[in-house]
């Protein structure tokens, strides 16, 4: 598939972002926890930050000042956030021809947006030693997105020419499994990068995709490559019986020797199949990896707990739960029976989730009951005397707590 890339044009919508500094907070973070370079690093900051603001999908509309509180988990907000909703209502009083600038929330913790920042540090750092090194401030995102496409399109056309024969010389075994079996590549082999290649035909993704195909330099291939020589990354790859790989992962090799998992791929950059998520759990549970969930297994279902890597269905320990939402909200309608104490954190802070999950305590139940007097499309926890008493009862719940929920359910109403 041939795609046109034109550097010259740029296009970032204009919207006004809510949570822009704990969005801007996020990427520095993650950009100094990868250690990126300078270049790399300013160029997220800007045109990655502006993606976000301008062009990101899925944002959340801002309305009102009540949904932005509620976004924001507080009553206390910017100013100018009062101040732009009173603009917006002089100008639909006044029928204005031109319309207010959205105000939007983008969730810091939305895969799509891990996945997103992912993909263009690859393609950032794939630039080094190319013509575009020094030009990458002139390269905005959605040319960067444009020409990702078109290099990995160009790789599928020349995946053919590319094959390499797996040797067992570049592997060791890490994990045995019931019918698979986990091989790591060897940093010292000087089979790596043939390896690597072989992995790339089989699994069609961009670890092994070097730009000099014979020399094996250069391109995708050359940054995972250089990490996995210098002993900055790991790479396992699950295969079966007849040496083909299923599973690719890598993972960062952090100052102290913990890892951190970065990538889990299955084939075309997909998620794994399903069959396979046991043995990737077992790999990860024989790993020293850090508390952090890439993108990939939040989009799976699968997370780090203290108790290890779990399927998020088998998460069932209330703090354990309380942790994981508070950390990844998207992933409360998974939970097979959230705590009350869940229910709770999600009605403070992202109430709208209890419209595909109803509450099942009836604390929570009463609380929140507005809200699906707002929306009475979504259907209602089941009816309880509870439900519809002023008297419920908080068993368990400390009185400061309750005290706490009390307060919290009055500035509501």
């Amino acid at each position: 598939m041939e795609v046109n890339v034109d550097l010259r044009t740029s296009s970032y919508a204009a919207r006004n972002l809510l949570n822009a500094d704990e969005l801007k907070r996020g990427i520095s973070q993650r950009s100094q926890e990868r250690t990126d370079e300078g270049p790399v690093q300013s160029w997220l900051l800007n045109h990655f930050y502006r993606h976000l603001a301008g062009n990101f999908e899925p944002a959340r509309r801002i309305l009102t000042q009540e949904e932005a509180a509620a976004a924001m988990g507080t009553d206390l907000l910017p100013a100018w956030v009062s101040g732009y909703f009173s603009a917006a209502a002089k100008a639909q009083a006044e029928d204005a021809m031109t319309a207010t600038v959205p105000l939007v929330w983008v969730d810091p913790q939305d895969p799509q947006l891990l996945h997103q920042e992912a993909q263009f540090v690859e393609f950032l750092t794939s630039r080094k030693g190319t013509a575009l090194e020094g030009k990458l401030d002139r390269i905005t995102c959605p040319q960067a997105l444009a020409l990702w496409a078109k290099e990995h399109a160009q790789m599928a056309a020349r995946v053919d020419q590319g094959w390499r024969q797996s040797s067992d010389q570049a592997l060791r075994v890490a994990v045995t499994c019931a019918e698979h079996t986990w091989v790591e590549m060897r940093p010292d082999s000087p089979l790596l990068r043939a390896e690597m290649a072989f992995e790339s035909y089989v699994m069609r993704h961009c670890l092994g995709q070097f730009a000099n195909r014979r020399a094996l330099t250069g391109g995708y291939g050359e940054r995972y490559a250089e990490a996995v020589e210098q002993q900055g990354m790991r790479v396992f790859s699950l295969r079966d019986a007849q040496g083909q790989p299923h599973i690719t992962v890598n993972l960062i090799i952090q100052d102290g020797g913990s890892l951190t998992v970065e990538q889990v791929k299955g084939k075309q950059n997909r998620p794994p199949v399903e069959r396979y998520f046991q043995d990737l759990l077992l790999l990860l549970n024989t790993l020293d990896t850090d508390s952090q969930t890439p993108a990939d297994c939040i989009a799976i279902g699968i997370v780090r707990t203290e108790a290890g890597w779990l399927r998020i269905e088998a998460v069932s320990d209330p703090e354990a739960q309380t942790r994981l939402v508070a950390r990844y909200p998207q992933l409360f309608s998974r939970l097979d029976a959230p705590s009350a104490m869940v229910e709770w954190l999600v009605a403070a802070r992202q109430s709208d989730l209890l419209l595909e999950v109803p509450p099942q305590a009836p604390s929570v139940k009463y609380a929140t009951r507005h809200i699906f007097k707002k929306h009475p499309g979504h259907p209602q926890p089941a009816d309880s005397p509870l439900f519809d008493t002023e008297g419920v009862p908080w068993k368990g719940m400390s009185s400061p707590l309750a005290e706490e929920i009390t307060a919290w359910q009055a500035r509501e109403r």
